[in-house]
């Protein structure tokens, strides 16, 4: 079984619940998922894992935006956090990001190179969470013959996204979700991912296994 690390925790979402779910649905793909929110700690070292998930939402913070957060919340990720991602990357790795992952590590300035895109203030924002239709797009192993799906989540907006990504599934035009190659690894980005809700929706589970499947370099067999 193929082992993966959720690095979990943050303000504004219930990341207890949401990885616990995300585990889940993976575990049906045959990914077995420790999860931890000590961050620097988990990447403090070369990592052992085949797949890492970054389901957090651990950043500087805009000191005048948040003015009234304790310290306590600022997250910086040390030097040998990015030297780990960035080595498991080259090894082959896998690296899945969901939701406030594209907010996640502002004082790294080479986050959005790996994942694609960021969150951007103040342009970047999203509509009250709620049900949202999603449009899988193209042929791409993780989404092909999948059908477009509703689901309760956050529609993240006016994201800054690299030239070169081309969206498997958009809401209200906005792309959501992608995946690319980094290095000699591989990286998924998916924007929902609010609250369990997200994870309850057959398509969106049946999507996730898929896009794990791929991360590992495994066979995309898992039909919805």
């Amino acid at each position: 079984m193929a082992r993966n690390l959720i690095l979990s925790g943050g303000l504004f979402h219930d990341f207890a619940a949401t990885s616990a779910a995300l585990a889940e649905v993976l575990a049906e793909a045959g990914v077995e998922s420790e999860i931890t929110e000590d961050i620097a700690g988990a990447l403090s070292e070369p990592s052992e894992f085949q797949l890492i998930t970054v389901n957090a939402l651990r950043w500087q913070m805009d000191q005048d935006r948040f003015a009234d957060l304790r310290d306590e919340w600022r997250f910086a990720l040390p030097a040998e956090a990015r030297t780990t991602l960035l080595d498991h990357l080259d090894r082959g790795g896998g690296l899945l990001c969901m939701h406030a992952a594209s907010i996640c590590f502002d004082d790294w300035q080479g986050w959005p190179r790996v994942l694609g895109g960021c969150w951007t203030w103040p342009k970047s924002h999203h509509p009250p969470l709620g049900w949202t239709g999603v449009r899988v797009h193209g042929t791409h192993p993780v989404v092909d013959g999948l059908r477009d799906f509703d689901v309760v989540d956050e529609v993240y907006s006016d994201l800054d996204v690299l030239p070169d990504v081309e969206p498997l599934a958009s809401s209200n035009g906005q792309p959501l979700i992608w995946a690319r190659p980094v290095r000699r690894g591989r990286v998924f980005y998916d924007a929902l991912g609010h609250d369990t809700r997200s994870y309850d929706n057959e398509v969106h589970r049946t999507l996730l296994q898929r896009a794990a499947l791929w991360l590992l370099k495994r066979p995309v067999t898992i039909t919805e």
